[in-house]
């Protein structure tokens, strides 16, 4: 299938000349007998056409970039109470602060499906997905515990740069399950991207940020790397569940077997740890904000994931080390270094690189036309021709077109 090269520029000007060649009053615009008020709508109806071709659009783009930083916010969130449990008060309990996670999940989206009445009841769910959620919620729980247990193995350096690995599996997942196909463009914002996640990585080895161990840094690296890899599984079926079902069915089966399979883990593994614990108001406050950034960004990312995609937010992701960094320098006197600002704008760069244009679903388009319009005129094609696919999937959104009616040979 033949994939558009056209430019993000040439598109918007395609699609001014369309909608303003169709403005009521375009054809009289070489005649000079207009009146004063034919004039005044001809003149808001190309502001109108303005708007909805460049303006619109640049909207739609910034916005998708700010969902995703709220996203790397609420992990800068989840890192800085993380580091004051664990480095200040010796709570080294991640299993335990991810199962609070999943609970309030249980409490907030299971009990929401329990209620519901039909086919989105949670005892119908269950009855026809219950093993591809239980696989889905055991994948979410390791792919947590394994990045987090990285962290005594290796380097924050190494974790750093490793962690990237989501973004391959996600768009190869993305390619072969979801059918999602890339422009050119995409893949130059991805490794404007990974570029910045190194510029921030090479900072950190000039200033002498190298936190971990370091001590069995093999070990470590494929901890990170098999973490990444359950990331990207379980971003690429979280972006199908809410394009395809809905966003409390995904939340409620995953606190549900989440839960249940974190709370076996939690009893065999960390007990012991939970029993160590200093408890006191200002212990109790940490998990209570841990609990609450977390339970954040698990309600927010499928609402970011249908309007951008799996990728897209993998990539505005790559952020939330730098926040994290930049509450550092106050919180724990980190060291400052001007590649820091130059890998912060550099990921954001890239990110509004992939952001500016649409990917599409590789199916073929006549199906889809047929699918759509199964009482619209028929139109016999040649076997030879070619087309776009006519329902793109795009980082701002979902696009349809209007098409005849085709008959597929």
């Amino acid at each position: 299938m033949r994939k558009r090269e056209t430019s993000l520029t040439l598109e918007f000007t395609k699609l001014w000349e369309h909608r303003c060649s169709s403005l009521p009053n375009t054809q009289s615009r070489g005649q000079g007998n207009l009146s004063g008020k034919a004039k005044t709508r001809m003149k808001y109806e190309e502001a109108e056409c303005f708007m909805s071709v460049f303006l619109i659009p640049f909207r739609d783009l910034l916005l998708s970039v700010a969902l995703g930083q709220v996203l790397s916010l609420l992990i800068c969130g989840i890192g800085l109470t993380s580091k004051y449990l664990s480095e200040d008060f010796h709570a080294n309990t991640p299993v335990f602060q991810s199962f609070l996670n999943y609970i309030l999940l249980f409490l907030v989206y299971t009990t929401t499906l329990a209620v519901r009445q039909g086919e989105e009841n949670l005892l119908a769910i269950l009855k026809r997905r219950w093993w591809k959620y239980m696989i889905l919620g055991i994948i979410d729980i390791e792919a947590n515990y394994l990045v987090v247990k990285a962290y005594q193995y290796t380097t924050l350096t190494s974790v750093q740069l490793l962690d990237c690995f989501v973004i391959p599996v996600v768009i190869l997942l993305s390619w072969f399950f979801l059918l999602v196909r890339y422009k050119a463009v995409h893949f130059i914002g991805i490794v404007v991207c990974i570029l910045g996640m190194g510029c921030m990585a090479g900072a950190d080895v000039l200033v002498g940020r190298q936190q971990g161990a370091g001590e069995n840094k093999l070990i470590g690296d494929l901890l990170v790397l098999g973490g990444a890899t359950l990331y990207g599984i379980s971003n690429v079926c979280e972006e199908y569940i809410v394009r395809n079902l809905s966003r409390v069915e995904f939340l409620g089966m995953i606190g549900l077997f989440g839960s249940f399979f974190s709370g076996i883990q939690l009893a065999i593994m960390e007990h012991k740890e939970l029993l160590k614990v200093p408890w006191d108001w200002q212990i109790g406050l940490l998990y209570v904000g841990f609990s609450a950034c977390m339970f954040g960004l698990y309600s927010f990312m499928p609402v970011v994931i249908k309007k951008t995609s799996a990728t897209a937010v993998n990539l505005s992701l790559l952020t939330a080390d730098l926040y994290s960094l930049f509450c550092g320098l106050f919180l724990f006197h980190y060291k400052f270094s001007g590649l820091y600002l130059l890998s912060f704008f550099t990921i954001l760069v890239g990110l509004m690189l992939y952001s500016s244009t649409s990917t599409y679903v590789a199916q073929d388009p006549r199906v889809y036309k047929q699918f759509r319009n199964p009482s619209g005129p028929v139109v016999d094609l040649p076997a030879s021709s070619q087309m776009e696919p006519s329902v793109t999937y795009t980082s701002l959104g979902q696009e349809t077109e209007e098409e005849p009616h085709v008959r597929v040979a």
